[in-house]
């Protein structure tokens, strides 16, 4: 049985300015797919410049931050009652210091993100979609490094060995260390599956399918030992299905089809 070590949330204090590990995770992980994807943009059927990544990741980064926030508030901003708190107190929306983040809203602001820099550089969507995919995941490691350094979002109650006992659960019991599940699969596997898979040119939207497909899989099978949120508990009375798993649900099917329409395709891309 382990001990979650109960870091200090706060890497540095400055006087009153205070620097969250979190954020620094956030950091580190733009940081790094910016290098992943300088990369990746020398490879010869790929061929981007230095210059189009760092633009690239400008509007990917607003995405995420702008898409992660906004998505949290939607999926799962609500109180005990099932009340929409922003409903309730619009300033909620703005209060960013008091956390909440969405892998799914983010998701859907680097969609944005993706359409509007296509648009502005005249470059097929599918060629900035697949570039970015193949880089995201290193973000979702460090972002769920973060949650494992701050104690939160750990999972269900286990008798594994592995099992890991975390202060704010506040019941001294060992729990899955979820976020270090997730850290592993949705980031450091899913990038190494993506980032062999793009060596060699693929179809226009294949790599974006695989990246939807797989990590729909990953993050369906940790819900089982991943616990919900505390204020939107298990979804339809089942005991089991969360708000994750039915986010998954629209990626996967999503993820088939862009596969789909890619190997339907004579043509080959990044």
């Amino acid at each position: 049985m382990l001990v979650h070590p109960n870091i200090d949330p706060v890497a540095v204090h400055l006087g009153p300015l205070k620097v969250h590990w979190y954020g620094l995770m956030y950091l580190l992980g733009f940081w790094g797919c910016w290098w992943l994807a300088t990369v990746r943009g020398r490879w010869p059927h790929v061929n981007w410049s230095k210059e189009r990544v760092s633009d690239v990741l400008f509007y990917v980064v607003l995405g995420v931050i702008l898409g992660g926030r906004i998505g949290y508030l939607l999926f799962y901003s609500y109180d005990d009652q099932g009340r929409w708190l922003p409903g309730q107190d619009p300033l909620t929306i703005f209060r960013i210091w008091e956390g909440g983040m969405s892998f799914h809203g983010g998701l859907l602001g680097v969609v944005v993100a993706i359409l509007l820099f296509a648009r502005s550089h005249k470059l097929r969507v599918s060629e900035v979609a697949d570039f970015i995919a193949v880089v995201v995941p290193f973000g979702l490691f460090t972002g769920r490094i973060g949650n494992f350094i701050n104690g939160e979002l750990w999972g269900a109650v286990t008798t594994e060995p592995w099992g890991m006992i975390f202060q704010k659960a506040g019941d001294n019991l060992p729990h899955h260390p979820s976020q270090l599940y997730e850290a592993a699969l949705e980031g450091l596997s899913l990038l190494a599956i993506l980032w062999i898979y793009g060596r060699k040119p693929r179809p226009p939207f294949a790599i974006t399918g695989l990246f939807l497909v797989m990590y729909a899989i990953f993050r369906f099978g940790i819900e089982f030992v991943r616990l919900p949120d505390s204020q939107l508990g298990y979804l339809y009375g089942s005991g089991w299905f969360t708000m994750g798993m039915q986010l998954c649900i629209p990626m996967f099917i999503g993820g088939i089809a862009f596969l789909a329409y890619g190997y339907s395709r004579p043509r080959a891309t990044i």
